[in-house]
């Protein structure tokens, strides 16, 4: 199986990272678990350490529990009242066909591919300059359907060796049911590319697209956070 615990890591990298024996703490001005959340693959790190580093940014500590995790982690933060959070699927696959709209595909986010996926994704009454940030921290390619200037659905492409990581594909709502996230798909998913992406396990929607264009269940994570 792919290591999809560092291909994450990778394609949504935290701007500040300290390594604790092989835990990783990240940081990233508190926008989203997956940029704000420990990484305990490896050597057993130190809870308290991971604890205190969280407390002096404000944030609860959380733990992102993806199959490298360490064995018997899991039980123990939940014993130690760590709550879990956002089961998450992680889907593969390569989708097939191509897309069914024009897609505009650029090598940063502009700013209203920015708008779009802020306004369906954005959970936070602010934060999109650190979005931003976690974004363009490596490279990737930003794809949109358009009309009249407005990007209706967006998404985003991390090249990472022989795959590519889809991330914040995102519709708005008046424009769903339409396709334009499978021409969105499509478009970042080169010919003879293999992808991944991950959804959350109650959001069924958007799995049950993501099976219309090829991809299935690989792996599962959770978080645990206090």
């Amino acid at each position: 199986m792919r290591d999809y615990d560092s291909l994450i890591d990778e394609a949504w990298p935290a701007f500040e990272r300290e390594r604790s024996r092989g835990w990783t703490f990240r940081y990233a001005g508190g926008v989203t678990k997956r940029a704000n959340s420990v990484l305990p693959l490896g050597e057993r790190g130190d809870i308290e350490a991971a604890e205190a580093f969280y407390a002096d940014r404000g944030l609860p500590c959380a733990f992102s529990m993806g199959p490298g995790a360490g064995e018997g982690l899991d039980a123990e933060l939940e014993g130690r009242g760590y709550g879990l959070v956002d089961p998450t699927l992680i889907m593969a696959g390569s989708p097939e066909g191509e897309p069914r709209h024009r897609v505009r595909i650029e090598d940063e986010p502009w700013d209203g591919w920015l708008d779009t996926w802020w306004s369906v994704d954005g959970r936070f009454t602010d934060g999109l300059e650190s979005a931003r940030r976690i974004c363009t921290g490596v490279k990737a390619r930003y794809a949109a359907v358009e009309e009249d200037g407005v990007a209706l659905a967006v998404g985003r492409g991390v090249p990472q060796g022989d795959t590519v990581g889809i991330y914040c594909m995102a519709t708005l709502p008046a424009a769903r049911r339409r396709g334009l996230a499978s021409s969105v798909l499509r478009a970042l998913v080169r010919r003879d590319e293999h992808a991944y992406l991950v959804t959350t396990e109650s959001n069924t929607a958007a799995q049950a697209l993501y099976r219309s264009e090829g991809f299935e269940v690989r792996a599962r994570y959770h978080y645990r956070v206090r």
